[in-house]
Parts: structure tokens; C-alpha cells; sequence
């Protein structure tokens, strides 16, 4: 085993997956109106998604979805759409992981209508073709755990205000009244913002979400609701020499949860190697909370960038221990929000971005060629499901 790369100043999953999400929002913004077009074409939302072909042969049963979300390598309609239609047939769940559009919210513009431009027509999608839809709804920076959104800062307002946590408020009751996701998820990585944030900051987090849960839960008793922690800062992973501190303030302060999400990043956690992920990564975190545990976002790169050593047959190595993990906490979900690698070609990156420790994620590359992982990926949807 080679030793494992701990960086002085460790990568904060939680800003890598949203400064991910920022570099790409400029990709999914010039394709998001061709989704929901595309979402609407005859027969494209009634295609099945029962198993794939070629897979191996089906192994115990699994106690968990398994989905990615619609997150594109590069501005390209038709590589978006191949790419939807290829994990379609290797997916029975999908996930949809927004920032509430500030700038228009904030103008007036109704939340109802905002969903109905932006989300509606994806969420159908997914839907119509068989996926169990899950929503999370990001209430800070995700480049900056410690921050407001940017969206908010450049108005100079934020979420500690009364006003701005009203239209988080109304925003989630029209995501959940209008797409009816299976799980809505009303804040991510919530242990990391404490631990990141100013207290205040957090505080208008915990508020805006218990808030929103009990606006929704008065039009939809029904909805399954939840939050994410970060499953690193959990096991004191980011700090070197750390140790474990658990999520026992998550559970106190969110207490409408009904199943907790994670967010996992082990690579950026200081393990060498997938197999030294411990057995019970997942398990532990609920142990004894009555809450099934569901991975809403995660991966290993199959690149070797930066202090981080990697390739394609540890990624897939991962996809394997990952499976063992989720068996051994009986999850509800995996996803992962790529299901391409990032094509990062051209797009302008601010100086010392850690962009490019999370552009190999995916399954397959920008190109959409497998990777090794995929089939240890099929081979786990392969298994029936209980």
C-alpha cells in the first residue's frame, strides 16, 4: 500500500462538489431548455429501465437505488442526451441537485413558475422512464462551506434573513408540489457548514430547513424528507490525525428527517486505497439513530491530479468496496452527480481551482467510453432488488 496523500490544508469535498457544479452550471444553463424539451418528445419518458444488457449475472439482493444525476460533460445537446439514455438502462433512481435560482426569486419571479421553467421537464423525464426521483435543495456556497451563496452575497443579502429563508420556504413547497420527488432533501452537508460557517450562518440553515419540512409537510404528508452530512468530516478525515465525531447535532437539529444522506469523497479523506475504507463507513453514522443512510453524492477519481495518486482500475475498486459498504448499512440510495467525466477543455478555471481532483468522477469519460467501473457498476444494479 503507498502512503496516503493528506495535503497540509485538506479539500473540502463539500466546496469540490459545488465549485463542480459552478464551473458546469455554465454547460447546464445553455442545455437546460433543450432538456426540458426533449423531456416532452413523444416516448422518450415511457423507456424502461429493467436491467442492461450484457450485465452479469444478478447476485444477492440490494437494498438500495442506484442513479446519477443530469450533469453534462460539455455543452453539447447530443452528448447530454446519449449520455441520459446510457445510464437510463443502468439506473432505477435519479437526483437533482439545485441551488434556489436567487437572482429571480429574489426579483418576484414566482417560485411555481421558476420550478416549471428550470426543473419540470427533467423531473418528468426521469420519472416517466421508471427512476425513483430524489431532490436536494443547496442552501449556502458550496465553494465555500464558510459563505452565503455567491448569488445572494453580490445583493448583499443572505440567508440569516427572515426574508430570504421565506423564499426557501416557498421554493421547496413548489419543488415538492410540482415535481413530486420520492425524497426531498432541504439542506446538504449540514456538518460541514457548522463546522465551516459562521454560527449564524448555520443557525439560518437549521431554521430554513425546519421551516420549509413543516411548510411542505402541511401540503404533503406524504414526502419523504432529509438532510446530507458529510461523511469525512464525520470520521474527522479532513483534519490529519482526527478522529471520529459523528453527526449526534445533525439528528438533534434536524430532527424531520426521515433518512440521512452522505456525501463521500474517501479519496480526499486520506485513504491510499479503496479497501482501507472501513467496512461500517456508512454504518456507523446511523448506528442507533433508526435512520437508513442514502449516498446522495460521491466518488473516486480515476485520475491521478494534484497530491491525490489514482487510475481507472481504483476507481473501479471503489465501485466494488462501495457496494460492500451500502450492503453493510442496508442504504436506501447511491448516486453519484456524474455519470461523464468533466471536459474541462477551454473552460477557464480561477487560480489553485481544485476543479480537476473531481473531472474524473465519472463512469465513463467525456466521450462516453467506459471506464473499468462501469461494469463493476452493472454488475451491482445487476442484483435484484428487495
Amino acid at each position: 500500500m503507498r502512503p496516503a496523500p493528506v495535503p497540509a490544508t485538506p479539500p473540502n469535498p463539500g466546496r469540490i462538489r459545488a465549485e463542480n457544479i459552478s464551473v458546469t452550471r455554465f454547460i447546464a444553463q445553455r442545455v437546460a431548455c433543450a432538456v426540458a424539451l426533449a423531456a416532452l418528445v413523444a416516448g422518450l419518458a415511457g423507456c424502461g429501465s429493467k436491467g442492461t444488457p450484457g450485465a452479469p449475472a444478478p447476485g444477492p439482493p440490494r437494498t438500495y437505488r442506484m442513479g446519477f444525476s443530469a450533469i453534462p460533460p460539455r455543452a453539447d445537446f447530443n452528448v447530454l442526451m446519449a449520455a441520459l439514455e446510457m445510464w437510463r438502462t443502468r439506473s432505477d433512481a435519479a437526483i437533482m441537485h439545485v441551488d434556489p435560482p436567487w437572482d429571480t426569486l429574489l426579483a418576484g419571479y414566482p417560485p411555481d413558475s421558476a420550478v416549471i421553467k428550470t426543473q419540470l421537464g427533467l423531473a418528468d423525464y426521469y420519472k416517466g422512464s421508471g427512476r425513483t426521483l430524489v431532490v436536494m435543495i443547496d442552501l449556502t456556497n458550496g465553494l465555500d462551506r464558510s459563505s452565503d451563496h455567491p448569488a445572494l452575497v453580490a445583493k448583499g443579502r443572505s440567508l440569516t434573513e427572515p426574508a430570504v429563508q421565506r423564499v426557501v420556504r416557498d421554493y421547496a413547497v413548489a419543488m415538492d408540489t410540482l415535481l413530486e420527488p420520492a425524497w426531498l432533501g432541504l439542506a446538504p452537508e449540514t456538518n460541514l457548514i457548522r463546522a465551516a460557517a459562521p454560527a449564524p450562518l448555520y443557525a439560518a440553515v437549521r431554521q430554513a430547513a425546519n421551516d420549509a419540512a413543516s411548510d411542505v409537510r402541511a401540503v404533503d404528508s406524504a414526502v419523504r424528507l432529509y438532510v446530507s452530512v458529510q461523511v469525512e468530516t464525520a470520521w474527522g478525515r479532513l483534519t490529519p490525525g482526527g478522529s471520529y465525531v459523528g453527526v449526534a447535532t445533525d439528528l438533534a437539529d434536524f430532527p424531520f428527517i426521515q433518512a440521512l444522506g452522505l456525501s463521500s469523497y474517501p479519496y480526499l479523506g486520506g485513504f491510499a486505497e479503496p479497501e482501507e475504507v472501513p467496512l461500517d463507513y456508512y454504518a456507523r453514522i446511523v448506528q442507533g439513530s433508526g435512520l437508513a443512510p442514502m449516498v446522495v453524492e460521491g466518488g473516486w477519481t480515476s485520475a491521478s491530479v494534484g497530491g491525490v495518486v489514482s487510475s481507472p482500475d481504483e476507481q473501479a475498486r471503489w465501485i466494488t468496496r462501495q457496494i460492500q459498504l451500502l450492503d453493510e448499512a442496508r442504504a436506501l440510495f447511491v448516486f453519484q452527480l456524474t455519470f461523464t467525466d468533466l471536459d474541462l477543455t477551454g473552460v477557464p478555471l480561477p487560480p489553485g481551482s481544485i476543479l480537476p481532483l473531481f473531472a474524473a468522477l465519472g463512469l465513463v469519460d467525456a466521450n462516453l467510453a467506459a471506464k473499468p467501473a462501469l461494469a463493476k457498476w452493472d454488475a451491482g444494479f445487476a442484483r435484484p432488488r428487495n
